[in-house]
């Protein structure tokens, strides 16, 4: 049985999905979920400063509706020739970035998953809380995919929810996140509901926990560049 989690969606017991109505509320639903979204937004197209020419390829995966990709085609326009491609999964998140995005030439949106993508060469791959949906079995295949299609000096950018090291920390996150939440305007049923409708299905890992991945792959510059209760962006450079 489906029960609302906010902003006029619907999901039933581990059975969330980002396809159907989804796409349509999903821009407010988000930045309601997750503390300083827009903030990270801003941080990556500052971050894009380092990395980015006018030869430059970028990529989003799981661009849902486009809202950071065309925010950081834009804040790089001046660098004409740069080519700015974002994928996603769902059919509907798809038609609304490609919507959203039409007016940005340099920007193409693909229904495509990065588990299997034939990627260019790239200088900047961003995955902005997508990596904590993709199946743990497949993550580290797609970390390295990410190293391999990175030119050298090029930067994977990522923000994720992560899981705390230890049970005590953990307890305290998920406290301070629900009460985060409910100044959000969300109910309690609302959030119990969401976080049963995520079960098996966000899957985050610990700091380290992603750490490791990146250094699997190949990285050993990385860092964190954004932190807040349970929620962590990171820089890797190859």
């Amino acid at each position: 049985m489906a029960t609302k989690v906010g902003q006029n969606i619907e999901a039933g017991n581990a059975a969330w999905s980002f396809g159907g109505s989804v796409a349509d509320t999903f821009v407010d639903h988000i930045r309601h979920s997750v503390p300083l979204y827009e903030e990270g937004h801003d941080l990556t197209c500052q971050l894009s400063d380092w990395f980015l020419s006018p030869t430059s390829t970028a990529y989003e995966i799981g661009t849902s509706t486009g809202e950071l990709l065309k925010k950081l085609a834009l804040h790089n326009a001046h660098r004409v020739g740069a080519k700015f491609i974002g994928m996603d999964v769902e059919a509907p998140m798809v038609a609304k970035a490609r919507a959203h995005c039409a007016d940005v030439p340099s920007i193409t949106i693909l229904e495509e998953d990065g588990r299997n993508f034939a990627f260019e060469k790239a200088d900047l791959i961003i995955s902005y809380y997508t990596m904590q949906f993709i199946p743990p079995r497949d993550r580290q295949q797609l970390f390295d995919r990410i190293y391999e299609a990175l030119n050298w000096g090029g930067a994977f950018i990522m923000f994720e929810k992560v899981r705390a090291p230890d049970a005590r920390f953990q307890d305290i996150a998920v406290g301070l996140y629900n009460e985060f939440k409910l100044r959000q305007g969300f109910d309690e049923k609302e959030i119990v509901g969401k976080t049963r409708s995520l079960k098996g299905i966000l899957e985050p890992f610990s700091t380290e926990g992603n750490f490791g991945l990146m250094r699997r792959a190949g990285f050993e510059d990385i860092t964190t560049i954004s932190k807040y209760i349970c929620f962590e962006g990171y820089l890797a450079i190859k």
